[in-house]
Protein backbone atom coordinates (compact mmCIF):
# COMPACT_ATOMS: atom_id res chain seq x y z
CA UNK A 1 0.00 0.00 0.00
CA UNK A 2 1.37 3.40 -1.02
CA UNK A 3 1.87 6.11 1.60
CA UNK A 4 0.55 9.67 1.31
CA UNK A 5 2.63 12.23 3.19
CA UNK A 6 0.48 15.05 4.54
CA UNK A 7 3.30 17.63 4.39
CA UNK A 8 4.04 16.82 0.74
CA UNK A 9 0.32 16.85 -0.06
CA UNK A 10 -0.16 20.32 1.48
CA UNK A 11 3.02 21.74 -0.10
CA UNK A 12 1.98 20.57 -3.57
CA UNK A 13 -1.53 21.93 -3.13
CA UNK A 14 -0.22 25.33 -1.99
CA UNK A 15 1.75 25.52 -5.23
CA UNK A 16 -1.16 24.33 -7.39
CA UNK A 17 -3.69 26.62 -5.69
CA UNK A 18 -1.35 29.57 -6.15
CA UNK A 19 -1.09 28.86 -9.89
CA UNK A 20 -4.89 28.46 -10.16
CA UNK A 21 -5.46 31.79 -8.38
CA UNK A 22 -2.95 33.55 -10.66
CA UNK A 23 -4.68 32.04 -13.70
CA UNK A 24 -8.08 33.22 -12.43
CA UNK A 25 -6.69 36.72 -11.86
CA UNK A 26 -5.22 36.75 -15.35
CA UNK A 27 -8.54 35.78 -16.96
CA UNK A 28 -10.89 38.01 -14.96
CA UNK A 29 -8.58 40.99 -14.53
CA UNK A 30 -9.06 40.93 -10.76
CA UNK A 31 -6.18 41.65 -8.41
CA UNK A 32 -5.24 38.72 -6.19
CA UNK A 33 -3.90 40.70 -3.25
CA UNK A 34 -3.75 37.70 -0.91
CA UNK A 35 -2.97 34.86 -3.31
CA UNK A 36 -0.43 33.12 -1.06
CA UNK A 37 -2.64 33.26 2.04
CA UNK A 38 -5.56 31.92 0.02
CA UNK A 39 -3.39 29.14 -1.46
CA UNK A 40 -2.31 28.03 2.01
CA UNK A 41 -5.91 28.10 3.23
CA UNK A 42 -7.13 26.13 0.21
CA UNK A 43 -4.43 23.49 0.63
CA UNK A 44 -5.92 22.44 3.98
CA UNK A 45 -8.97 21.03 2.15
CA UNK A 46 -6.69 18.58 0.33
CA UNK A 47 -6.43 16.66 3.62
CA UNK A 48 -9.95 15.41 2.86
CA UNK A 49 -8.27 12.79 0.69
CA UNK A 50 -7.17 11.10 3.92
CA UNK A 51 -10.73 10.89 5.31
CA UNK A 52 -13.25 8.10 4.71
CA UNK A 53 -15.39 8.64 1.62
CA UNK A 54 -17.91 11.45 2.19
CA UNK A 55 -21.47 11.63 0.87
CA UNK A 56 -21.42 13.16 -2.63
CA UNK A 57 -23.86 15.98 -1.75
CA UNK A 58 -21.97 16.93 1.41
CA UNK A 59 -18.74 16.75 -0.55
CA UNK A 60 -20.18 19.08 -3.18
CA UNK A 61 -21.25 21.62 -0.54
CA UNK A 62 -17.79 21.54 1.04
CA UNK A 63 -16.19 21.97 -2.39
CA UNK A 64 -18.39 24.98 -3.21
CA UNK A 65 -17.74 26.55 0.20
CA UNK A 66 -14.01 26.00 -0.23
CA UNK A 67 -13.99 27.56 -3.71
CA UNK A 68 -15.99 30.63 -2.66
CA UNK A 69 -13.90 31.29 0.45
CA UNK A 70 -10.64 30.77 -1.45
CA UNK A 71 -11.78 33.37 -3.99
CA UNK A 72 -12.91 35.85 -1.33
CA UNK A 73 -9.61 35.56 0.56
CA UNK A 74 -7.57 35.90 -2.64
CA UNK A 75 -9.49 38.73 -4.31
CA UNK A 76 -11.46 40.32 -1.50
CA UNK A 77 -15.19 40.96 -1.70
CA UNK A 78 -16.10 43.52 -4.37
CA UNK A 79 -19.76 42.63 -4.76
CA UNK A 80 -21.77 39.50 -5.57
CA UNK A 81 -21.33 39.80 -9.34
CA UNK A 82 -17.55 40.04 -9.22
CA UNK A 83 -17.34 37.24 -6.65
CA UNK A 84 -19.46 34.96 -8.88
CA UNK A 85 -17.32 35.74 -11.93
CA UNK A 86 -14.11 34.97 -10.03
CA UNK A 87 -15.57 31.82 -8.44
CA UNK A 88 -16.91 30.39 -11.71
CA UNK A 89 -13.59 31.12 -13.40
CA UNK A 90 -11.67 29.53 -10.50
CA UNK A 91 -13.73 26.32 -10.75
CA UNK A 92 -13.35 26.28 -14.54
CA UNK A 93 -9.57 26.61 -14.26
CA UNK A 94 -9.61 23.81 -11.66
CA UNK A 95 -11.56 21.58 -14.03
CA UNK A 96 -9.20 22.23 -16.94
CA UNK A 97 -6.12 21.76 -14.79
CA UNK A 98 -7.47 18.51 -13.36
CA UNK A 99 -8.17 17.24 -16.87
CA UNK A 100 -4.65 18.03 -18.02
CA UNK A 101 -3.13 16.37 -14.95
CA UNK A 102 -5.20 13.24 -15.62
CA UNK A 103 -4.09 13.26 -19.28
CA UNK A 104 -0.45 13.53 -18.20
CA UNK A 105 -1.07 10.69 -15.75
CA UNK A 106 -2.36 8.46 -18.57
CA UNK A 107 0.63 9.43 -20.70
CA UNK A 108 3.41 9.04 -18.13
CA UNK A 109 1.80 6.25 -16.08
CA UNK A 110 3.34 7.19 -12.72
CA UNK A 111 3.61 4.49 -10.11
CA UNK A 112 0.87 5.81 -7.84
CA UNK A 113 -2.32 7.87 -7.98
CA UNK A 114 -4.92 8.06 -5.23
CA UNK A 115 -8.34 9.72 -5.65
CA UNK A 116 -10.82 10.32 -2.85
CA UNK A 117 -13.42 12.98 -1.97
CA UNK A 118 -12.73 14.79 -5.30
CA UNK A 119 -9.04 15.26 -4.39
CA UNK A 120 -6.19 13.37 -5.97
CA UNK A 121 -2.57 12.64 -5.11
CA UNK A 122 -0.27 11.78 -8.02
CA UNK A 123 3.26 10.52 -7.70
CA UNK A 124 4.68 13.01 -10.22
CA UNK A 125 8.18 14.37 -9.97
CA UNK A 126 8.31 18.00 -8.86
CA UNK A 127 9.99 18.90 -12.15
CA UNK A 128 7.09 17.43 -14.15
CA UNK A 129 4.52 19.30 -12.09
CA UNK A 130 6.38 22.61 -12.47
CA UNK A 131 6.74 22.07 -16.21
CA UNK A 132 3.03 21.28 -16.72
CA UNK A 133 1.77 24.19 -14.64
CA UNK A 134 4.26 26.65 -16.14
CA UNK A 135 3.31 25.56 -19.65
CA UNK A 136 -0.42 25.97 -18.96
CA UNK A 137 0.00 29.38 -17.35
CA UNK A 138 2.27 30.58 -20.17
CA UNK A 139 -0.28 29.49 -22.80
CA UNK A 140 -2.99 31.35 -20.87
CA UNK A 141 -0.88 34.53 -20.72
CA UNK A 142 -0.18 34.35 -24.47
CA UNK A 143 -3.86 33.85 -25.25
CA UNK A 144 -4.87 36.71 -22.99
CA UNK A 145 -2.23 38.99 -24.50
CA UNK A 146 -3.42 38.26 -28.05
CA UNK A 147 -7.05 38.80 -27.04
CA UNK A 148 -6.24 42.11 -25.35
CA UNK A 149 -4.06 43.39 -28.21
CA UNK A 150 -7.02 43.38 -30.60
CA UNK A 151 -8.51 46.36 -28.78
CA UNK A 152 -5.38 48.28 -27.83
CA UNK A 153 -5.42 51.00 -30.48
CA UNK A 154 -9.12 51.29 -31.24
CA UNK A 155 -10.41 54.85 -31.57
CA UNK A 156 -14.00 53.71 -31.68
CA UNK A 157 -14.75 53.16 -28.01
CA UNK A 158 -16.69 55.67 -25.97
CA UNK A 159 -17.11 55.83 -22.21
CA UNK A 160 -20.38 57.12 -20.79
CA UNK A 161 -20.10 58.27 -17.16
CA UNK A 162 -23.15 59.17 -15.08
CA UNK A 163 -22.89 60.84 -11.69
CA UNK A 164 -25.55 62.55 -9.59
CA UNK A 165 -27.95 63.09 -12.48
CA UNK A 166 -25.28 64.38 -14.90
CA UNK A 167 -23.56 62.46 -17.69
CA UNK A 168 -20.62 62.86 -20.05
CA UNK A 169 -19.41 60.77 -23.00
CA UNK A 170 -15.63 60.49 -23.40
CA UNK A 171 -13.34 59.01 -26.03
CA UNK A 172 -11.98 55.71 -24.75
CA UNK A 173 -8.54 54.18 -25.17
CA UNK A 174 -7.93 50.53 -24.30
CA UNK A 175 -4.45 50.26 -22.83
CA UNK A 176 -2.96 47.33 -20.91
CA UNK A 177 -0.66 49.86 -19.26
CA UNK A 178 -3.58 50.86 -17.05
CA UNK A 179 -3.65 48.04 -14.52
CA UNK A 180 -4.75 50.30 -11.66
CA UNK A 181 -7.11 48.54 -9.25
CA UNK A 182 -8.53 49.90 -6.00
CA UNK A 183 -7.07 47.90 -3.11
CA UNK A 184 -10.20 48.11 -0.93
CA UNK A 185 -12.95 47.32 -3.45
CA UNK A 186 -10.99 45.39 -6.07
CA UNK A 187 -12.54 47.57 -8.79
CA UNK A 188 -10.53 48.63 -11.85
CA UNK A 189 -9.97 52.37 -12.36
CA UNK A 190 -10.68 54.22 -15.60
CA UNK A 191 -8.40 57.25 -15.78
CA UNK A 192 -10.04 60.45 -17.13
CA UNK A 193 -8.84 64.02 -17.49
CA UNK A 194 -9.85 66.69 -15.00
CA UNK A 195 -11.32 68.94 -17.71
CA UNK A 196 -13.70 66.28 -19.02
CA UNK A 197 -14.84 65.11 -15.58
CA UNK A 198 -15.53 68.73 -14.61
CA UNK A 199 -18.65 68.48 -16.78
CA UNK A 200 -20.31 66.22 -14.19
CA UNK A 201 -18.32 67.03 -11.05
CA UNK A 202 -17.23 70.46 -9.87
CA UNK A 203 -13.52 70.29 -9.14
CA UNK A 204 -11.25 72.90 -7.50
CA UNK A 205 -8.17 74.21 -9.27
CA UNK A 206 -5.82 72.63 -6.75
CA UNK A 207 -5.73 68.80 -6.54
CA UNK A 208 -4.99 69.16 -2.81
CA UNK A 209 -8.56 70.43 -2.40
CA UNK A 210 -10.15 67.33 -3.93
CA UNK A 211 -10.56 65.58 -0.58
CA UNK A 212 -12.93 68.31 0.55
CA UNK A 213 -15.43 67.08 -2.04
CA UNK A 214 -17.82 64.42 -0.76
CA UNK A 215 -17.34 61.08 -2.52
CA UNK A 216 -13.74 61.60 -3.59
CA UNK A 217 -10.86 59.71 -2.00
CA UNK A 218 -7.20 59.11 -2.82
CA UNK A 219 -5.56 55.82 -3.85
CA UNK A 220 -1.88 55.11 -4.59
CA UNK A 221 -0.53 54.08 -7.98
CA UNK A 222 2.81 52.90 -9.28
CA UNK A 223 4.32 53.35 -12.76
CA UNK A 224 7.78 52.94 -14.26
CA UNK A 225 8.59 56.60 -13.64
CA UNK A 226 7.63 56.43 -9.97
CA UNK A 227 4.82 56.27 -7.44
CA UNK A 228 2.04 58.71 -6.70
CA UNK A 229 -1.58 59.16 -5.71
CA UNK A 230 -4.73 59.77 -7.76
CA UNK A 231 -8.19 60.97 -6.69
CA UNK A 232 -11.05 58.60 -7.52
CA UNK A 233 -14.81 58.50 -7.11
CA UNK A 234 -17.58 55.94 -7.60
CA UNK A 235 -19.84 56.86 -10.54
CA UNK A 236 -23.52 55.96 -10.67
CA UNK A 237 -23.01 54.16 -13.99
CA UNK A 238 -20.26 53.60 -16.54
CA UNK A 239 -20.99 52.22 -19.98
CA UNK A 240 -18.36 51.23 -22.55
CA UNK A 241 -19.73 51.15 -26.07
CA UNK A 242 -18.75 50.97 -29.72
CA UNK A 243 -21.46 51.96 -32.17
CA UNK A 244 -19.69 50.45 -35.17
CA UNK A 245 -19.53 47.04 -33.50
CA UNK A 246 -22.93 47.35 -31.77
CA UNK A 247 -21.07 46.74 -28.52
CA UNK A 248 -22.33 47.96 -25.14
CA UNK A 249 -21.12 46.84 -21.73
CA UNK A 250 -21.73 48.19 -18.26
CA UNK A 251 -18.53 48.40 -16.21
CA UNK A 252 -18.24 48.23 -12.44
CA UNK A 253 -15.32 50.63 -12.01
CA UNK A 254 -14.00 53.73 -10.29
CA UNK A 255 -13.14 56.92 -12.14
CA UNK A 256 -9.66 58.31 -11.57
CA UNK A 257 -8.94 62.00 -12.21
CA UNK A 258 -5.66 63.04 -13.83
CA UNK A 259 -4.50 66.55 -14.69
CA UNK A 260 -4.25 66.12 -18.48
CA UNK A 261 -5.20 63.96 -21.43
CA UNK A 262 -8.08 63.69 -23.86
CA UNK A 263 -8.98 60.01 -23.53
CA UNK A 264 -10.57 57.83 -20.87
CA UNK A 265 -7.89 55.15 -20.43
CA UNK A 266 -9.18 51.70 -19.48
CA UNK A 267 -7.79 48.19 -19.39
CA UNK A 268 -9.03 46.06 -22.33
CA UNK A 269 -9.99 43.32 -19.88
CA UNK A 270 -13.07 45.38 -19.10
CA UNK A 271 -14.30 44.49 -22.59
CA UNK A 272 -14.19 40.79 -21.79
CA UNK A 273 -15.77 40.49 -18.35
Amino acid sequence: MQTIYADVLIALNIYINFILILATARITGSKASHAIISAVYGSLYSLMILLPEINIFLNMLIKIFAGVTIVIIAFGFAGIKRMLVNTICFFTVNFIFGGVIFAVYIWLKPSFMHFNNTYFYVDFSLLTLIFVTTFLYTMLCIFRYIADRRDLFSDEYRISVKYHGKSVVLKGLADTGNSLVDFFTGKPVIICSRDEISEILSLPESPEEYLKIKGIRIIPYSVISGDGIIPVFTPDEVMIFNENKSFRKKADVLIGICSSGNRAIFNPRLLKL
